[in-house]
């Protein structure tokens, strides 16, 4: 099955997801390739690893939280596909959106990923949410017209910071039409196997939270594309297992992304791009006080900024490699 011409691996990262976790493996049929199934346990308390034993599920069982980049990274590493649909345990796909991923990719060689319609899955709802392949009915489907999104692709602000496009819209013209796009959510998207190993995966050091914006940077330096599958639907609750299992989850998010963003920034953005960092970058600190996280952003941009001497080596390599500008000419776009 490995080797059929429309195989696809699909990876799922998994830490306490034991409440979301079936919904999203009911999900992957009728999906329009053969599926190469492998769940990545980040430790789990909750059950999930003895579920998935249960269910005869392939799974590696990791000791302890390695992070969303490490899970993923191993899970590429221990399947075989020429495909890899990265995906949350969080969400749900609509019958056939891995085909129309496939699809995109096969048709464009030079594309390196492809991201479908990410679609906002509400708390409320999701304990009665079931997949069905009879879309946009009142009753039996889903709703896939009158929700709202949740990403139509990653977008870039002048200042480097990342975006999910769309979020929280309504399904606009535009976000029904395919497109390149900057970058692809980690949420859910199709990479082609020949950039994560170029690429080397993604970057462990950073654990959670724009692990897949420095992704995409780096494949963008390298001369890869994006492109954006809206034929491909997928559901996307958000952080929620992060959010009930993290220990004070709002100052870790926090934390990480406050980190993170500044080792995504120090690769690849111009040097006359600092000046409009340095106001935005304050300007986190005191809606950050404001929230009530403050400590948290401190330590996590102070953290980024100890890790400047190994991004700057980073920088140079990358710049040897590829050409930053292939990134660059993305900021404010989208």
């Amino acid at each position: 099955m490995v080797n059929a011409p429309r195989t696809v691996a699909v990876v799922i990262p998994s830490w306490n997801s034991l409440g979301l976790l079936p919904r999203c493996l009911g999900s992957l049929r009728d999906q329009g390739a053969e599926l190469e199934l492998l769940v990545v346990d980040n430790g789990s308390g909750d059950g999930t690893v003895a579920y998935l034993e249960r269910e005869g599920v392939p799974h590696i069982a990791l000791p302890e939280n390695r992070g969303f980049a490490a899970a993923v990274n191993l899970g590429v590493e221990r399947t075989a596909a020429p495909a890899v649909l990265v995906l949350n345990a969080d969400t749900v796909l609509e019958p056939g959106a891995v085909g129309a991923l496939l699809d995109a990719l096969e048709a464009d060689k030079t594309l390196g990923g492809v991201q479908p319609r990410l679609l906002q899955l509400e708390e409320r709802t999701v304990h009665r949410f079931h997949p069905s392949p009879r879309q946009n009915e009142d009753k039996g489907g889903n709703d896939v017209a009158g929700a709202r999104l949740y990403g139509a692709g990653q977008r870039l602000s002048r200042d480097g910071r990342a975006f999910e496009m769309g979020a929280g819209e309504a399904q606009a013209s535009r976000y029904l039409e395919a497109r390149e796009v900057f970058g692809v959510c980690g949420a859910a998207c199709l990479l082609r196997r020949e950039l994560f190993d170029q690429l080397g995966g993604y970057d462990e050091r950073y654990f959670a939270f724009y692990e897949d914006v420095d992704l995409n940077v780096r494949a963008r330096i390298a001369g890869w594309r994006f492109g954006y599958v809206p034929a491909a639907v997928v559901w996307h609750l958000g952080n929620a297992s992060w959010m009930a299992a993290a220990p004070q989850p709002s100052a870790w998010n926090a934390r990480l992304v406050a980190r993170n963003r500044i080792a995504t920034q120090a690769k690849f953005m111009p040097a006359r791009a600092l000046p409009r960092i340095l106001v935005v970058e304050l300007g986190a600190l005191l809606r950050a006080a404001r929230q009530r996280r403050f400590r948290a952003t401190l330590r996590g941009k102070l953290a980024g900024l100890r890790w400047l001497p190994a991004m700057l080596r980073d920088r140079r390599r990358l710049r040897r490699e590829g050409d930053p500008e292939r990134a660059r000419c993305w900021l404010g776009i989208g």
